[in-house]
């Protein structure tokens, strides 16, 4: 008989003769091993189990107070707390009284010397598709009209992205503290999918299609219903169930922080400098040298087409960066 084989079989021995041994050992009541399992000392383990984990939160705790994270012994911490509810409700009610006041001046609903009323929508259905060059009346007014709107928006985006990231994100040497003071905590372990075959193989076939449909709504926004904001958010829903299927390993391969900052910061930049460029030459009654096409065409409406795809790329990256944030604290 092989060497190996023989080991294997005495391994399968001594497991089997020690197995029976401790049930023996535990029907006479008198292996240290199972007095955990007795109903008359479970109390005693809670109580260990209890004091264990306040051990380890104090641990954290201490650690996480020298980065002003968490303090009840930080001066400065606790001179800002106090102040941060004052300035936050200062500002506020000054934001809301400017609010109020520009309302106020705002014309009535419905007037009839009202630009709105009359004049505003009657040039965007009757000179729309001439001026911009897009079918989609919708797309038109947003990203040629009211562009600098839609920026705007963008921004804000951009902006909630920032205030989720300085509220949730976790560093990486807290991370670090906190994995050296407790060397048996796996924190990765609770973000990471189960092997689900259903799930991975549902996403394998629907991610693509997804993905592929987000880029189309994308790509014809100017020409028929969709545009960057829809299949932005298409784009981000097809992210977020290869995350969950695959887990942040296998996602950050391709989409990471610096992919997140660097798809943002490009999409963002060429908006706003795309835009700056044909409002200044319409402004100043310069050509902009920038060709209508031919309306129904995918290479046509000037400059919608890239700020649809702008757009798209910072609503995508914005949807997905939430979600990482929640549930990770970071990408």
């Amino acid at each position: 008989m092989p060497t190996t084989k023989r080991k294997r079989l005495l391994r399968r021995e001594i497991n089997l003769s020690s197995k029976l041994e401790r049930l023996v050992n535990w029907i006479k009541e008198s292996h240290p091993d199972y007095v955990g399992d007795m109903s008359i000392h479970r109390v005693e383990t809670d109580k260990a189990r209890s004091n264990q984990v306040t051990r380890d939160e104090q641990r954290i705790r201490k650690l996480l107070s020298k980065k002003w994270v968490y303090s009840g012994s930080n001066p400065f911490f606790n001179l800002f707390n106090r102040a941060y509810g004052l300035i936050s409700t200062a500002f506020t009610i000054f934001f809301s009284m400017v609010l109020v006041i520009t309302v106020s001046y705002m014309p009535p609903t419905g007037e009839v010397f009202k630009p709105n009323d009359n004049e505003v929508s009657l040039r965007y259905i009757e000179n729309g598709l001439e001026e911009t060059g897009a079918v989609n009346m919708v797309a038109g007014m947003i990203l040629d009209y009211r562009a600098f709107d839609t920026l705007g928006e963008s921004h804000v985006l951009f902006a909630a992205a920032i205030a989720v990231m300085v509220l949730l994100r976790v560093d990486r040497e807290s991370r670090n503290k906190v994995r050296i003071a407790m060397p048996d905590l796996e924190d990765d372990s609770m973000y990471m999918p189960d092997h689900d075959a259903v799930l991975q193989k549902m996403a394998l076939l629907l991610v693509p299609v997804i993905m592929m449909f987000g880029i189309y709504v994308v790509l014809n926004g100017h020409i028929s219903p969709g545009g960057g904001f829809s299949g932005g958010a298409i784009i981000g829903a097809a992210l977020m169930l290869y995350l969950n299927a695959y887990g942040f390993e296998k996602t950050e391969r391709f989409f990471n922080a610096k992919t997140y900052v660097r798809v943002s910061f490009c999409a963002l930049a060429f908006y706003a400098l795309a835009k700056c460029y044909a409002f200044f030459c319409g402004a100043n009654g310069l050509d902009s040298h920038i060709p209508k096409g031919i309306p129904g065409h995918i290479l046509s409406a000037g400059l919608i087409l890239p700020l649809d795809i702008a757009v798209g790329c910072v609503v995508a990256c914005t949807m997905y960066g939430f979600y990482a944030l929640f549930r990770k604290g970071g990408f």
